[in-house]
């Protein structure tokens, strides 16, 4: 965004708005020991110095782009294709951020209704909403609608194979809350459910990529009168059975892989849909259609239970945001893409990270731990592996995560992911790399 200086007679005239003869009274509060009085900064840039200036110190960051990209744990290098930004970044779409007056605000809430009705049938769920901020806030909202739901109950089981930082969202999240989480191993259907539990998490791949079912857990859960909560994959649920179908009653989903960049960690798009038996405890907008008195096609705010819309003590929520653009951006990109290209991109991911994962699995010294996986599995490294990412960075190669950033006690296990951007090329670049550095 270019910067627009203030002239000397445009401050005297906000001065003079204001009743302030001069800057020195404007801030005549603020006593003299508490005030700069000189900042230890460069003489100023032109603006054309000051642009090749910001190009330098951004060459210097490592991007996707620039490098052979096996790095997920969360956030995913996928294609975009143009159609998705151009009419993203169009100015009646940027500037219809949320629809507080939403029954004028038509263009967004149809936008919100389209993204809604392919999310849900993505996901496998009676309805999906809109506004939570990324998978971590929707995974730790849903944790919360659960428990909620389930009155009385106050156990809420979380796998050991769960993202750490989601698992740090959801402890901030429930601080004020009496929940008590323990932690289940390995498959979810031996989870220790029990009349005290109300509900179990499934991620559905778990961190390292493993994929169990969700139908046995969903049905034990059940049975004792537990919820099934399931965090997905959202482009793995274009070739597996979504968690809908297999009985989840909540999902949730990071929605940044379909049509959002990396961005360097957000904006990203929480995606959470759930039956109709729970609609009324769900967080967040869902935009519905109607006609109006002539007949014509409308949509409206069908359901807002968040305390900017009813009372504070009916609300289930107070989400406020309502990643707008993030959502639009997913919209575009699955219509877009629709069913038969999202299949395609889903099984390139697989093929991809399977190939990759035969010929890393073939190298001395290594070995794959994931045994049903999509586009990411986890990797025993013959040396640590923070020091195998080290070594592959400096030739171009982003070869993973290493785990130790997040568990000391593991430091020789690096999570590899392989998505539809990366060739059969940058793949065997990669084997050749890690063949070398277990020297």
């Amino acid at each position: 965004m270019p910067f627009i200086p203030t002239t000397d007679a445009e401050r005297n005239e906000m001065l003079g708005a204001i009743g302030a003869a001069s800057l020195e009274e404007l801030f005549g509060d603020i006593p003299q020991r508490l005030r700069v009085k000189k900042l230890d900064l460069p003489e100023g840039l032109s603006e054309l110095e000051a642009g090749e200036a910001l190009d330098s110190l951004a060459d210097l960051n490592q991007t996707a782009k620039k490098m052979d990209w096996f790095l997920g744990a969360g956030a995913y290098y996928s294609y975009i294709p143009a159609v998705v930004p151009a009419l993203a970044s169009r100015g009646e779409f940027l500037t219809a951020y949320t629809p507080y007056q939403p029954e004028v605000s038509q263009g967004t809430l149809q936008a919100i209704f389209e993204y809604q009705s392919m999310a849900a049938k993505l996901l496998g769920m009676s309805v999906v909403n809109a506004s939570h901020y990324d998978g971590a806030t929707a995974l730790a909202e849903a944790v919360l609608m659960a428990w909620k739901a389930r009155e009385g109950r106050n156990k809420v089981l979380l796998p050991a194979d769960l993202h750490p930082e989601y698992a740090d969202v959801i402890a901030t999240y429930c601080t004020s809350f009496e929940i008590e989480f323990a932690r289940y191993e390995g498959d979810p259907a031996r989870a220790p459910i029990d009349e005290r539990t109300a509900a179990i998490i499934i991620a559905y791949p778990g961190f390292s990529g493993e994929v169990w079912p969700i139908g046995p857990a969903a049905a034990i859960a059940h049975e004792r009168g537990a919820l099934c909560v399931v965090h997905t994959d959202p482009v793995m649920c274009a070739i597996l059975a979504s968690p809908g179908s297999q009985g989840a009653d909540i999902v949730t989903a990071e929605g940044q892989s379909l049509g959002n960049p990396l961005n360097f960690g957000g904006p990203y798009l929480g995606m959470m849909g759930t039956t109709d038996a729970l609609v009324r405890k769900m967080p967040g907008r869902i935009v519905g259609e109607t006609k109006d008195k002539e007949g014509r096609r409308g949509f409206v705010l069908t359901l807002s239970t968040r305390e900017q819309h009813i009372r504070r003590e009916k609300a289930v929520s107070n989400i406020c945001s309502n990643q707008g653009l993030s959502m639009l951006q997913t919209c575009i990109h699955l219509a877009t893409l629709g069913a038969a290209g999202l299949r395609e991109v889903a099984k390139q991911s697989y093929d991809k990270a399977h190939y990759a994962a035969s010929r890393i699995a073939d190298l001395s010294g290594y070995r794959v731990k994931s045994a049903r996986f999509f586009r990411e599995f986890l990797v025993q490294t013959p040396k640590p592996a923070v020091d195998i990412v080290r070594a592959l960075g400096a030739k171009g190669i982003m070869p993973g995560l290493a785990l130790s950033r997040y568990f000391s006690d593991r430091p020789n296990e690096l999570l590899v992911c392989v998505t539809e951007m990366n060739t059969k090329d940058q793949i065997d670049r990669l084997v050749a790399a890690l063949k070398e550095a277990s020297r």
